[in-house]
């Protein structure tokens, strides 16, 4: 075979390969809409329609407290919605605490047409947060975020205006994130793909791997923060977890649940995720 040919087989392979990863990205970034369908009876709330800093328009659901303690804005994981909140949502429900669950833009029924892994997702956390103390005025604020729902809330700019946040499995840099997943699912050498899909950031959505780092952001949160990590995660790993809490500024807390992986920790965990969790809120809500 001629030198000219295997160039130009080069250049094809390589053009396959750039495409594919550039599907994968759109993928990756694809909306996540789904019917939530009614509050459930055993939460006496109501639907609620925010505005937000994204550009999109947030459905959810808001159940009022008793007075005196507080309210949490629940913050959903990726290519999930409200309903994956629902059980938090109870269990707050129960020890009075006012709650507003909504779908981040482009997952649920909110509108949006693009996942932005945290970046947009900041500004419905922000609008979340500020619907919030519209509706329980005087009333202290926290939040809890999954995954995503972590993300947003320590990336939000300014940050949020909140007395407390439970941050769950959140990644201290979109490339930690990229590189931890591929490897899980390709093996130890995809991490060198990773360049490939945090450089199509910019050209889809016109922002950088630089402005989804919640590792810069968490020294500037001076707020009570519980960290709450599994053992067993891949996607974030714990020595990543232990990383964003180094980092954070104090008051700080870190639970690390033996055992658990990238997944619902109050799944996981049930009766010592709600004792720990409103333990923290209590404190810091009351």
């Amino acid at each position: 075979m001629g030198t000219k040919k295997i160039v130009v087989l080069a250049a094809c392979l390589i053009a396959v390969v750039v495409l594919a990863w550039w599907v994968a990205g759109g993928f990756l970034a694809a909306p996540s809409h789904q019917a939530a369908g009614r509050l459930p009876a055993d939460l006496p709330g109501t639907d609620v329609k925010l505005a937000s800093e994204s550009g999109e328009t947030l459905q959810g659901w808001f159940v009022p407290g008793r007075a005196g303690r507080g309210a949490v804005v629940l913050l959903h994981g990726v290519r999930a919605g409200r309903l994956s909140m629902l059980p938090r949502a109870r269990f707050l429900h129960d020890e009075g605490f006012a709650v507003l669950l909504c779908d981040f833009q482009a997952h649920g029924e909110s509108t949006g047409h693009h996942i932005t892994f945290g970046y947009l997702e900041s500004r419905d956390a922000r609008a979340e947060v500020r619907f919030a103390r519209q509706r329980v005025p005087g009333e202290k604020v926290g939040v809890i975020g999954m995954s995503l729902g972590g993300d947003a809330a320590v990336l939000a700019s300014p940050p949020l205006d909140v007395e407390a946040m439970v941050l769950e499995s959140v990644y201290p840099a979109i490339d930690d994130a990229i590189s931890n997943r591929l490897t899980a699912r390709l093996g130890p050498w995809a991490s060198v793909l990773t360049p490939l899909l945090t450089t199509q950031l910019r050209l889809r959505f016109g922002f950088g791997p630089e402005q989804l780092r919640p590792i810069d952001r968490v020294p500037a949160l001076r707020v009570p923060k519980l960290f709450i990590a599994g053992t067993a995660d891949r996607s974030t790993t714990i020595r990543e977890s232990e990383r964003l809490f180094q980092a954070a500024a104090e008051p700080k807390e870190l639970w690390e649940i033996p055992g658990a992986g990238h997944e619902d920790l109050y799944a996981y965990a049930g009766a010592e995720y709600r004792q720990r969790v409103l333990a923290f809120l209590n404190e810091h809500l009351r």
